[in-house]
């Protein structure tokens, strides 16, 4: 089987990205952080982020056909996100780190034309995360006023996201990412406090912590979801839409 693959997880350095681009011209970019339904290879403990699972089990079961990783390893990612790819390198990947801990210098001039759209709050996901790789421009999206608000970051159940009413704002570090500073702290925390916002992360997660807290200062609901959603979290969600 050719080998065209290059695999990414997190957000890598643009212009890292960008230079992998222009030599690897034919190579298709794979993010290693989704659910493809791959075999669960048993590497990572039972109770650990499924994120970090769909890492190892996508890279493993495509091993035969990545030329290399782009790993994001610093604030921007996790401490997990480091210690995957040290994982992978001893299993003969080869894994290119990157650190993206830039700040924003003007948070008050940033454009978030995918955050702020009137598409549905799973395109919005969908658009920001293929555009790590894509980097197009999207400022001519219709923007809308927002109803709720979601913080965190992409689900691995996607399906939790139907459940959302239009629009819904982007916040959190899929906010960070479109602006393009995923280590920017104090922009991944920044929530409009009059919108209802539901504080998202997944199970085993080091955000959870930041989110639980963050959903008592803003008043909204803090969900963490393992592999799939509930319907006891579904529930919780739709609840939450409809009382507020």
């Amino acid at each position: 089987m050719e080998k065209n693959i290059i695999g990414f997880y997190g957000c890598p350095r643009f212009e890292l990205i960008e230079k992998i681009k222009k030599e690897y011209k034919d190579a298709l970019f794979i993010d290693l952080d989704v659910n493809y339904n791959y075999p669960d290879l048993k590497i990572a403990p039972d109770n650990y982020c499924v994120i970090i699972k769909n890492i190892l089990n996508n890279a493993l079961y495509l091993k035969d056909r990545i030329i290399l990783i782009l790993a994001a390893v610093g604030k921007d990612k996790c401490d997990s996100g480091f210690f995957v790819s040290k994982l992978l390198q001893q299993k003969g990947f080869k894994v290119i780190e990157s650190i993206f801990e830039d700040v924003c210098p003007n948070k008050t001039s940033l454009k978030l034309p995918i955050s702020k759209s009137n598409l549905p709050l799973k395109d919005k996901i969908n658009l920001i995360t293929k555009n790590i790789i894509e980097q197009k421009d999207y400022s001519n999206l219709p923007q809308a006023k927002a109803k709720f608000g979601f913080w965190g970051v992409p689900p691995n159940d996607f399906s939790i996201l139907d459940l959302f009413i239009e629009p819904t704002e982007i916040f959190g570090w899929l906010r960070a990412v479109e602006a393009g500073y995923p280590g920017d702290f104090e922009l991944e925390v920044e929530v409009d406090s009059n919108l209802p916002t539901i504080f998202f992360t997944q199970a085993f997660c080091s955000k959870t912590l930041l989110a639980s807290n963050l959903a008592k200062k803003h008043q909204g609901l803090f969900i963490d979801v393992d592999c799939e959603s509930s319907n006891s979290i579904k529930a919780k969600i739709e609840a939450f839409i409809k009382l507020r």
